[in-house]
């Protein structure tokens, strides 16, 4: 983390790469990367090409297991040990194209492909630093924009809003750690995603705080604070995260940590979900989402497999 601090201090722009548990963090100025291609709003370090990508067939975890470990996840609710856990699993998947073209020919916010391991398009901003102001975010509750009402029906639902609620109110906190003045200027508004071969329409809301004079110098401080990220975990965090470690029962490793772009000045990030990686020989996706007392087992299940997709 110190070399977060270490480039930033200088007004160095760098781009930088922490997994899910901070054990693999990259950092590197910009014109050090090789085989590295990344896009954040504002700035993209390649030139588009035409590529043509598409997911032939996936292979999802059986139900008998997803049910397995979603009923633990309530058992644990239960105990008042999580409220909130995202739960998450590996799929195996079939793709026309290479990680490059799939990056290539995919459109999210924030995009990465790293050095043919591994590919993400992802939705959601992690943070945004701009002058003394820290933004964040959090997206919780995916439904399929082509069913009747489906805007009406994912803003009015009770364990959507439960859900959604408990994760700004876990980001607000977080960034309460490392700002002042933090407040919610935007609460549970749509954003449209575009997938292969159907829209999604995702809920997320924006939260702001001021950064200290000096935040440059912390830069490090700040994200080793912050990470995981809240969106992709759970609270309360630290029993969730343990509880995560339990019942997914496979390495996250890049998957939900974070990526982004300081240009000298400013910060993008993003979350690093959207995510496919090389495995064994072969492509798996991974996806989830978040579990409260008031979730569905099957619809849970269903999110689970609509959110591999890629996004055109």
């Amino acid at each position: 983390m110190d070399r977060l601090s270490f480039y930033a201090t200088r007004q160095i722009p760098f781009f930088f790469l922490i997994d899910y548990k901070k054990r693999h963090i990259f950092v590197e100025p910009i014109q050090n990367l090789h085989n590295v291609f990344f896009q954040v709003p504002g700035f993209a370090n390649y030139t588009p090409q035409r590529a043509y990508a598409k997911i032939l067939a996936k292979d999802p975890i059986p139900f008998e297991r997803y049910e397995e470990a979603f009923k633990e996840v309530q058992r644990q609710i239960h105990q008042g040990n999580t409220y909130l856990l995202n739960l998450t699993f590996p799929t195996p998947i079939w793709c026309e194209g290479s990680l490059r073209d799939i990056f290539f020919a995919t459109n999210a916010p924030f995009k990465l492909y790293f050095q043919d391991r591994f590919v993400c398009f992802s939705p959601e901003r992690f943070v945004r630093i701009a002058g003394d102001r820290i933004h964040t975010f959090p997206m919780k509750g995916t439904i399929d924009a082509s069913l009747p009402d489906a805007k009406e029906h994912i803003l009015s639902d009770p364990k959507e809003m439960a859900e959604h609620t408990m994760v700004v109110d876990l980001l607000r906190n977080d960034l309460n750690m490392v700002a002042s003045k933090v407040r919610v200027r935007k609460f549970r508004y749509i954003d449209h995603i575009h997938s292969q071969d159907k829209e999604l329409l995702q809920v997320s809301s924006h939260i702001e705080g001021i950064l200290p004079a000096d935040w440059p110098n912390r830069l490090g401080e700040i994200f080793d604070l912050l990470l995981p990220a809240g969106s992709v975990t759970g609270t309360p965090k630290r029993s969730t995260c343990s509880i995560i470690e339990k019942v997914e029962g496979y390495e996250r490793g890049y998957y939900t940590g974070v990526f982004g772009y300081f240009d000298g000045h400013n910060l993008e990030s993003g979350v690093i979900i959207r995510f496919i990686q090389r495995q064994g020989g072969g492509l798996v996706y991974k996806s989830g989402g978040g579990i409260t007392a008031q979730s569905d087992v099957q619809k849970e299940y269903q999110e689970l497999i609509d959110k591999i997709y890629l996004p055109f």
